[in-house]
């Protein structure tokens, strides 16, 4: 079984059009890090520049479930969940 590790996290958008990246996810990113940003309708995939060809696949793969979920969840086809229900089903993915 493949556990999958998933950290989230709230930032907002600045009038320049910055985001800020929070200080605990940018532990393998360095100082002026090329970055590729893939945009797939109303969401973004951040990934190092050096990194593209690695896991490509599964990244795609990963914003199409997202993106089939945020469908589901706009239709009111949800369910609610606790933190450790809702990791559970992560590790499922």
């Amino acid at each position: 079984m493949v556990l999958c590790m998933i950290d989230i996290a709230i930032t907002k958008l600045s009038s320049k059009g910055q985001i800020v990246i929070p200080s605990t996810m940018r532990g393998d990113f360095s100082v002026g890090e090329k970055l590729v940003i893939i945009k797939n309708r109303e969401q973004l995939i951040l990934k190092k520049a050096s990194d593209l060809g690695k896991n490509f696949e599964e990244d795609i793969a990963f914003a199409r479930r997202t993106e089939e979920a945020l469908k589901r969840y706009e239709k009111g086809l949800y369910k609610e969940m606790n933190t450790r229900e809702f990791t559970d089903e992560l590790e499922k993915w």
